[in-house]
């Protein structure tokens, strides 16, 4: 079954910067429809940046510069690169993919459903 397991999380300073990273088994990525949300403790899960087969991207409007998605076909990894990183920041990240053959529409990001999600991970930025 379809595999995503996140990783880069870390304990940083604010003004830091983190790349977050997600491998994706029995997913190949690279035709796949895919995004990064996160979920600060007591608030809901929040929808940051979508991207699609053929690498248009689709970041959320809450989300400023700071965040870049990328992804390595080769290795098969998703990646977020977050800068400037900010206390409120802190959350468990996420990425998520869609089933292949269901049509990505970055438009309705980040209303958009996703099949299969990571288990996530920490992010903490301390003042």
């Amino acid at each position: 079954q379809v595999q995503l397991v996140e990783s880069g999380g870390d304990q940083v300073q604010a003004g830091g910067s983190l790349r977050l990273s997600c491998a994706a088994s029995k997913y190949g990525i690279s035709g796949g429809c895919m995004a990064w949300f996160r979920q600060a403790p007591g608030k809901g899960r929040e929808g940051l940046v979508g991207i699609d087969a053929d690498g248009n991207t689709r970041y959320a409007e809450y989300v400023k510069d700071r965040f870049t998605i990328s992804r390595d076909n080769d290795k098969n990894f998703l990646y977020l690169q977050i800068n400037s990183l900010k206390p409120e920041d802190t959350a468990v990240y996420y990425c998520a993919a869609r089933r292949w053959g269901r049509f990505c529409a970055l438009s309705t990001f980040p209303r958009m459903d996703f099949d299969y999600w990571g288990e996530g991970t920490q992010v903490n930025v301390s003042s």
